[in-house]
């Protein structure tokens, strides 16, 4: 059997075939989103590298300095994005945010002028945990000193030698404490399990279609991340100078049937219905960007007009796609028992992303909590349809809002996995053929399109 035999077909729990997915991201998304994530709007990403671990005492960080993470200096921001709050898009928007925030300073002010500052800014905190309340990730706050912007074409995805306990207990407790499962079912190839025991892939096929659509997306975020580090690999160092490439070596060793025991086909399905969820999102979130009021605004007029266009352009595309996975499918019948698992499912994706400031290598850690947090924004979306159909067109929603980050995060995860899918399945495809240089060529476009 070959191995492009293995990634043919129907996937599960979704009526989309791999080949169509390939034909609609070659030729009509990824070219449009790949000029887009270089714009400047989607090119600097806040985000908190300091926070400690909510778990467990923290291992320390990575002394490799290819963990090393480049902040990005405050000269370097445009005007329009450092001076922006997280759910301003316009110039107006953003001009008119010192008059807002006197305005609900006064409103408080109305209610009972003896509040002293901090207990007004405790109300403004509980306003931003009210709005809080749909999110699927835990969000840095970017009013922390501790935040810094990052340019992420410098800061790339890739192996930087970061491995061992510390690695392993956070993919471990992702697993075996945050999937929907009991504790005597263990994943494949856990090197905890026992050597007997029920079967994984037999239990998981009893579960209920959300449950099932939880581990899917997990392992295709994990299959997501690995591909990129194969691609980007620390191969070696001579007198200080690193050497990345692609390392087929570890590409079979995390993917081949064989090597795997089967599971590198099950893993790279698993990216293929992630991407069918992110594509879904971005059909569904259209009328939010299409308002007059958001405009993607970085001060850069013309870039700016350039960059909603090209964005509306894919949201149009993305709406063409005619086999969309039907989330509608998911927390129906009763209506108590859906509330309290779409809850449940909320839950535990947001407790990943908190494990997210327990990775100890910071390059790692940046990545893992973009790419949680896109696919978090993604599950957001697809979970608030009716806030986005009742979306007034020249005012902000109290409804439904999206701060910059999730935007960001967002399409730069839907890039990822928009390359991935264009190029992996060429390469997986032709791995049963000997043909090392042709692997090799398709692994280097992984590799320069994502610096």
């Amino acid at each position: 059997m070959t191995l492009s035999y293995l990634l043919t077909g129907v996937l599960d729990d979704c009526l989309c075939d791999i080949e169509s997915i390939d034909d609609f991201n070659t030729f009509k998304i990824f070219p449009k989103i790949q000029k887009l994530q270089e714009r400047d709007y989607f090119r600097y990403y806040k985000v908190n590298l300091k926070r400690p671990c909510p778990f467990w005492a923290d291992d320390g960080h990575c002394s490799i300095k290819d963990c090393h993470v480049e902040p990005c200096p405050e000269s370097k921001i445009p005007v329009g994005i450092k001076a922006g709050s997280s759910n301003k898009y316009s110039k107006a928007a953003n001009n008119s945010k010192e008059l807002e925030d006197c305005e609900q300073a006064n409103k408080l002010g109305a209610v009972n002028s003896t509040l002293s500052n901090q207990s007004k800014e405790a109300f403004i905190d509980w306003a931003r945990y009210d709005d809080s309340q749909d999110h699927f990730c835990e969000l840095d706050d970017e009013r922390s000193p501790d935040a810094q912007y990052v340019d992420l074409l410098l800061n790339p995805e890739r192996y930087t030698g970061y491995k061992g306990p510390s690695a392993w207990r956070v993919w471990n407790s992702i697993y075996e404490e945050n999937c929907f499962k009991p504790r005597s079912v263990y994943r494949p190839l856990n090197p905890l399990a026992p050597s007997r025991g029920e079967s994984f892939y037999t239990w998981l096929e009893g579960l209920c279609l959300e449950k099932r659509v939880f581990y899917k997306l997990i392992s295709g975020l994990h299959a997501s991340i690995n591909l990129h580090l194969c691609a980007n690999y620390l191969l070696e160092e001579t007198w200080g100078k690193p050497r990345w490439g692609p390392n087929m070596k570890e590409f079979t060793r995390r993917f081949d049937p064989i090597e795997t025991k089967g599971e590198g086909p099950r893993r790279l399905k698993n990216l293929y219905f992630l991407y069918l969820i992110e594509l879904r999102a971005l059909s569904k979130v259209a009328p939010y960007f299409e308002r007059s009021v958001v405009d993607l605004y970085t001060g850069n007029g013309h870039e700016d007009a350039e960059s909603k266009a090209l964005l509306l352009e894919i949201f149009r595309d993305t709406k063409s796609f005619r086999m969309h996975f039907d989330e509608k499918s998911m927390f129906a019948g009763d209506k108590k028992g859906a509330k309290s698992l779409k809850e449940e499912f909320r839950l535990h994706f947001k407790n990943i992303s908190r494990i997210m400031d327990c990775v100890g290598c910071d390059k790692c850690r940046l990545w893992g909590k973009l790419q949680t947090q896109g696919l978090g924004t993604a599950l957001k979306i697809l979970f608030s349809e009716k806030e986005i159909q009742n979306l007034p067109e020249n005012s902000p929603s109290k409804g439904f809002q999206l701060t910059r980050q999730e935007i960001v995060a967002l399409k730069k995860k839907c890039f990822l996995e928009f390359i991935i899918t264009l190029t992996f399945n060429t390469a997986y495809s032709i791995y049963a053929i000997p043909n090392r240089t042709f692997l090799k060529r398709i692994f280097s476009i992984i590799k320069r399109v994502c610096e």
